[in-house]
This record gives C-alpha cells, structure tokens and sequence, in this order.
C-alpha cells in the first residue's frame, strides 16, 4: 500500500552565510544549481543548494520522487546562495531522486541542477534478548560506565565489593569488570593514593572510553585517568579536573568533563585545563563522527544550572545556559544529563525528554516525537533518563530510571516493559549494531544494594 509522503522544509540560513543578490547575473554568465547530500536518516534528508549567478530572491521548485512510487513537488523561495534543505516523512530503505529547477522568465531560461539519488537508511530490529548480572557481596556496589569493543570483550566500571577467597569482606573494592567471551572477571585499575606519589589504591572508577581493545582509557572519581592495552595498566595521568566523563577523537584528542564545568583536553602528551565559564556539573561530552563537533551538557544540582557547551580546540561556546544564554526556550525546567552525535546533522539529548538539537542551525530544537498513521505526540519516557547512545541514526537506546530502556530503530521508539524495576537504576549505556549494554545499581530494602548489568543481543 502506498504512503502519501509529507513534505516539510525549513531553510536553514545558519550554515553558510551568504549575501542577497539584487542584480540580474551579467550577460552570458551561466546560471546553476547544485543538490549536495549533506546527511541521511531513515526518514529525512538533509540537502544542500548552491546557486551560482542567480538573481535573489527567486522562487525554485524541487521535485522528489520515489523509485516506483509518486512524485512531489514543492516550491521553495530562495533567499540565500547557499541553502540547506530538511526534508521530513521519507520511506525507509527507499531510493529518492530530487531536482531542482527555475521555471523560465523574462531574465533566464529553464535552469536544472543535478539529479541528487538518495537511499534512506533501513530501519532495525527492537528484537532484543535480555540477560542481567548483579555484582557485590557486600558495602554498596555500583557501576557507573560501560564501552562495548566487540562481543568478546566489554568493560564496565564502577565500585565493586566483594568477599576474598576465604569468605570474608574484602574492604578493597574491585572497580571494573571485564567480559572476556565467556565469563565477567572483576578488575582493580590502581591509581594514585595521592597523585604522583608511589602508592596506588583501586579507587571507584566513572568512565570509560575505548578506541580499541589495545587502547583503554578510565578515569576515576577524582582527577585521574589510567589507560589500558588488553589487561594491561600502561600508564596512569594526574588532571586538573575531576572526570565524569572521557570522550575522545583519537588517542591524541582526548577530553574529560567533571563538576563545576570542568573541563580538560589531553593533546598526546598533557592533560590542560579549558575554562568552560559555567558552574554547571557537565555529566557527558560527546562529539560528532567527522570531530568538528564536540559538546557537553550537564546541570548542577545546587544553583538549578543547566548548560550546553561547545568545546572549541582550547575554548568553549555556550549553546545554551539556563541562566546566561536562554534564547532556546524549549531546554527550560529540563535536567539534561547526555547526549550522542547523531550523524554530522544533530546532537540528540536526554534527561526528563528526548530532544533534537540542529547542527545545521543551532538555533533550532525540536523535541522527540512518535508517528502515528493519523497523529503525533511528544515521546514521554515514562522515567527519568541518564544515559543516551547509539550506533547510527536508526540504532539509538537511553536508559535511566526503574531500569529503563528504549530503543529507536530509525521510525519508531520501543520501551522493553519487561525490564521494569523500580529497584534498578540505569546510569551508564554504550551501543553497537548487536549489543545494548546498560549499567547501574540494584537497590534492595534492608541492604546497601548491588551493582547492576543489563545486555540484550539482537
């Protein structure tokens, strides 16, 4: 059965700013239009349109259609040379041809830019196969982060007790697990007693970011970071910050964000400080697949503060503050805890809300939705999120509270019910095209609780 497809386009002056042209091209100069592919999900298209010689403004059709079905078409006016077009409601898996073309007039002839072909992502599976581990014999155990390498091998870390070989409390904490294939093995990352001096103690870790299986990095509940090869300690780093969380572009592009707006960049050899100008306690830092996007967000819980911050080389830009910088009304009386970089199009946050912020022109939010064949709504969670992550546009998850996961598959959101607890808390999330891993703690009346891990397997 065909769907009628829905056209909405929002032109986007921010990407590139361009002057209006008032005057007719000179004679004999060409005219042209060019359709680029800026990015692509299962459902929308962002393109970019470049003129050249051509009087502004000026009206353009752009007509889209679909390998065996209807054609669309829809007039834009163009005020800018160059301008980057959002179309909504596409099919996934399917395979679009667009044109654009200025109807002939006292000034031009017919004018057609290039036939762009665009194949929008297929959708994935929710079908997700659940399996729970608990960790802790006694004290309180909690794991805070989790980072997938390969079904072999993940590491989750945290604080972990447990009793030694004779049965007994053991008072030194394990403060990571290690998923070798075939079993979870506790671990003790040592870090520094007092940085810099001799003696290590394997204090609770709060992060963990991998490039490989060979190169590891964790920071601690404090300002230190260890990396890892395999098993491995290989080095450990004293910050000027406190770490609660590491991302990173490669190995000589490493960033960690912690409270009070902390934020330090490590450049291959040393970890430097950047003056962030927020109080906020920045929970997440995350950056776009290309680099040329790297944000954090958080909020403190003292002051009420929230904040989103670009991190610019050795500088940052506020994209949006709660108490400096409150254009981008929609964030207001949310609590945002992390964010993903969906594609090189848009970041995409959690905290009480799903939302979609626009790479493209920064000033545009839009809060998640769910399709319905004859309406829309706002996507309502149900429970507090902690963690967002994904793969790729059609393959994302968040978790949080009452061990709460959903999943996004590139059309549509699926909460796994069946997970429900209102003992379980889910503070960590990593994601890859097989795996959903979510990390946190257990919570059970009369004791201290245990630290929780949730896989589910495609």
């Amino acid at each position: 059965m065909s769907k009628k497809i829905v056209v909405l386009l929002f032109i986007f002056i921010g990407l590139i700013q361009s002057c209006n042209t008032t005057e007719p091209p000179p004679p004999g100069e060409k005219i042209t239009l060019t359709l680029i592919l800026e990015d692509v999900s299962s459902i929308e298209a962002w393109i970019k349109l470049t003129t050249n010689n051509l009087q502004l403004p000026t009206t353009i059709t752009l007509k889209q259609s679909a390998t065996g079905g209807n054609s669309v078409t829809q007039d834009i006016v163009l005020s800018y040379a160059d301008t980057v077009i959002y179309i909504d409601s596409l099919l996934p898996n399917t395979t679009y041809s667009f044109l654009a073309a200025i109807q002939p007039s006292n000034h031009t002839n017919e004018v057609k830019s290039n036939v762009l072909t665009v194949t929008t992502m297929d959708t994935t599976s929710h079908n997700f196969t659940w399996q729970t581990w608990t960790f802790g014999e006694h004290s309180s155990s909690v794991l805070y982060d989790v980072a997938i390498i390969n079904e072999d091998c993940i590491w989750a870390v945290g604080e972990i007790y447990l009793n030694d070989s004779l049965g007994n409390p053991d008072p030194n904490a394990y403060n990571a697990v290690h998923w070798d294939g075939t079993e979870w093995i506790p671990f003790r990352i040592m870090f520094y007693t007092i940085c810099g001096q001799q003696n290590r103690t394997p204090y609770p870790a709060s992060s963990i970011f991998a490039f490989s299986e060979s190169d590891i990095w964790v920071g601690m509940l404090g300002s230190q970071v260890a990396r890892l090869n395999g098993t491995t300690q290989v080095a450990t780093y004293c910050l000027p910050v406190s770490v609660r969380k590491l991302w990173g572009v490669d190995n000589q592009n490493i960033y960690a964000v912690g409270v009070n707006g902390q934020i330090a960049r490590y450049n291959g050899r040393v970890w430097t400080r950047i003056e962030s100008g927020t109080d906020a306690d920045l929970s997440d830092v995350w950056g776009t697949p290309d680099g040329n996007e790297i944000w954090a967000c958080g909020w403190s819980n003292q002051s009420g503060r929230v904040a989103i911050l670009k991190i610019k080389g050795n500088g940052v830009e506020s994209i949006w503050d709660s108490q400096t910088n409150t254009t981008l009304n929609i964030y207001r009386g949310t609590l945002l805890n992390s964010l993903w970089a969906n594609g090189n199009g848009e970041f995409i946050f959690v905290g009480g809300q799903v939302l979609r912020h626009s790479l493209i022109d920064k000033r545009i939010v839009r809060l998640e939705w769910i399709r319905y064949p004859n309406r829309s709504k706002v996507l309502e969670l149900g429970n507090y999120g902690y963690r967002i992550k994904g793969s790729n546009k059609n393959n994302i998850a968040v978790a949080g509270d009452a061990a709460m996961i959903w999943h996004y598959n590139g059309t549509s959101w699926h909460k796994y019910s069946e997970l429900h607890s209102e003992n379980d808390r889910l503070y960590g999330l990593a994601v890859n095209n097989d795996f959903i891993v979510a990390v946190g703690k257990r919570f059970e009346a009369g004791v201290l609780g245990g630290a929780l891990l949730i896989i589910g397997r495609r």
